[in-house]
């Protein structure tokens, strides 16, 4: 596998994580202490988590996200011993901005 496709996974695997965490719904305190065991519900789909459906624009806000925090870690790697690493994080944030640029139409 070529180093430009590990760097396009991992940010990828990343950023869906991302979204994914977005999604999730808070969960209610009360929610979190339970009920007893004979008053679970049982069946299929009674442990699905509802999930929030994300607008365009907040899935972008994420993936902008993604390619800030991994420029800042970049600047911040400044010895030269971290070379190979500031290059892979500056690659992953490369693949993320061409889906930002993909979103506005720019070829």
């Amino acid at each position: 596998m070529r180093a430009r496709d590990k760097a396009a996974v991992s940010a990828l695997r990343a950023t869906l994580a991302a979204l994914d965490n977005a999604e999730a719904v808070p969960v209610d305190e009360a929610e979190l202490r339970g009920m007893a065991l004979e008053h679970a519900p049982a069946g299929v789909g009674v442990t699905e988590a509802a999930r929030r459906e994300l607008s365009e624009r907040a899935v972008a806000d994420i993936v902008r996200a993604e390619v800030t925090e991994r420029l800042d870690a970049a600047t911040q790697l400044s010895a030269p011993v971290h070379a190979d690493r500031v290059a892979r994080l500056h690659a992953e944030a490369a693949v993320l901005l061409r889906f930002l640029d993909e979103d506005r139409g720019t070829p």
